[in-house]
């Protein structure tokens, strides 16, 4: 692993998520909202997030608009399958655009190409994150789903 990469791990106290890569919970807004489907949430949430060219984050999706802002590092890119099935990458970088969003129920990975490579970016979701609506996505469902897809399906599910 890159040894900044490992610096800013330690530096900002990051933990291992579930669908890849490393992140830690910065916010969590005090101000509750009631969704469109009844739920109780916090107005807004955010976190840091790490990834590296061997840790991707697998295809899964979000109840919730998800804003994702690039701090440093190597462009990371997101594969969006929208509810149509049609496919868009977007790509995140200090060279290109620097914050993208991801509306709610779309499926989603993200990736580091670079050799040895590392991106730090910062995830705001709104309203707030809560695992339980946090859906990682199988690859036997999406391919399913979506069979014109299978090659990225395949590399980015686990």
């Amino acid at each position: 692993m890159h040894p900044e990469a490992q610096r800013l791990i330690a530096a900002y106290r990051l933990q291992p998520h579930p669908e890849g890569g490393w992140y830690r919970e910065t916010y969590r807004s005090a101000e509750r909202v009631t969704t469109s489907s009844g739920s109780v949430r916090s107005a807004t949430t955010s976190i840091y997030f790490l990834l590296t060219s061997h840790a991707f984050s697998a295809f899964h999706r979000l109840a919730s608009d998800e804003t994702w802002h690039f701090y440093r590092g190597d462009a990371v890119t997101l594969e969006i399958i929208d509810a149509s099935g049609r496919h868009e990458s977007r790509v995140l970088s200090a060279d290109a655009v620097l914050q993208t969003t991801i509306v709610a129920g779309a499926h989603f990975a993200a990736h580091v190409d670079a050799d040895d490579g590392y991106a730090l970016v910062g995830c705001d979701v709104a309203p707030g994150f809560e695992f339980s609506d946090f859906h990682l996505t199988t690859r036997s469902m999406l391919t399913a789903a979506y069979p014109h897809l299978g090659p990225l399906i395949a590399k980015f599910t686990r």
